[in-house]
This record gives structure tokens, sequence and C-alpha cells, in this order.
């Protein structure tokens, strides 16, 4: 990590370039729509499953306020720098806060070749995070995200 700081990458970015190395022909990404929302409660629920199963302490999960990613093996190292022998089977993209201040909204996920190998779709992959609050991906709430006004011109 030192060294990653030295030429200027954070830690996050080392498992985006990872993780972008990774994602090839056999790749699937969809984008989540209408988007899952899960509410304050389901919301608390899936980020403590998610610490619970971190990737750095033995579990599989490397979830970020931006990104979460499911792994194939716990990190041998707590640093990011074991990622790429753990096998990243793919990421899902969520914003926190949106619609409302607690909520947490998934917009896309991906499936790297590792995953759609290890037989993970998109739904399977947004299902075993949303398992943490009982949830599935099918009976998740949506909400449909409008895209925003067009801006004013002025003539």
């Amino acid at each position: 990590m030192r060294d990653a700081k030295r030429r200027g990458h954070s830690g996050g970015e080392q498992v985006e370039r990872l993780a972008s190395r990774l994602y090839d022909d056999g790749t699937v990404s969809q984008i989540i729509r209408p988007a899952a929302v899960l509410s304050e409660v389901n919301a608390r629920r899936v980020r403590e499953g998610l610490e619970q199963d971190d990737v750095r302490s033995g579990g599989h999960w490397h979830a970020e306020p931006g990104c979460w990613r499911l792994f194939q093996r716990p990190w041998k190292n707590r640093d990011e720098r074991s990622a790429e022998a753990a096998g990243l089977i793919g990421s899902i993209q969520v914003a926190y806060g949106m619609p409302t201040r607690y909520e947490i909204t998934i917009f896309r996920a991906t499936v790297t070749i590792e995953g759609t190998r290890a037989g993970f779709t998109v739904e399977s992959l947004c299902d075993a995070a949303l398992g943490y609050a009982d949830l599935t991906l099918a009976n998740c709430p949506r909400i449909d995200m409008q895209p925003p006004p067009r801006p004013f011109r002025m003539r």
C-alpha cells in the first residue's frame, strides 16, 4: 500500500484497477431498472451482514460506500494487494443516501468471467447481498429514477 501511495494510487483505486483487468468478454454487467431501494432498516441489516462477512476477516465481501464486491476466497492479508488471488466474482454499485438520507439504492451489478464460471448471475450476486435482509432482487422495493432535467438555456 505504501508503494501505491508513493505512486499516487489509493487502495480503492488499486481494487478498481484489479476489477477492470478482470472484466473481459465474459463479464456481465446490468443496470438495475427500476433501481432497487433498501429502506433504512434493511440497509442497516445488509451493511451489518457485509461487515460481518468482510473479506479481510475471513469472509467474502469487500463493502465500500459506492461498491460492494464479492470474492471467492478471503484475502490472505488485510490489505488490498491480496484481492487478485481471492477471485473477484462481481460487484454491486450502490448509492448511499438515495433516495432519502438513510436508504441505499442498488443501480448496477457486474459479474466477472470468474463469477460466471462459478454460476453467478446479476440476480444471484444481488441476492447474495440482499439475503442479509431476507430480500432478493425480485422482491426488493423498486424506484424508477428519472434522469435529471435538462439544463436551462438562454437564447
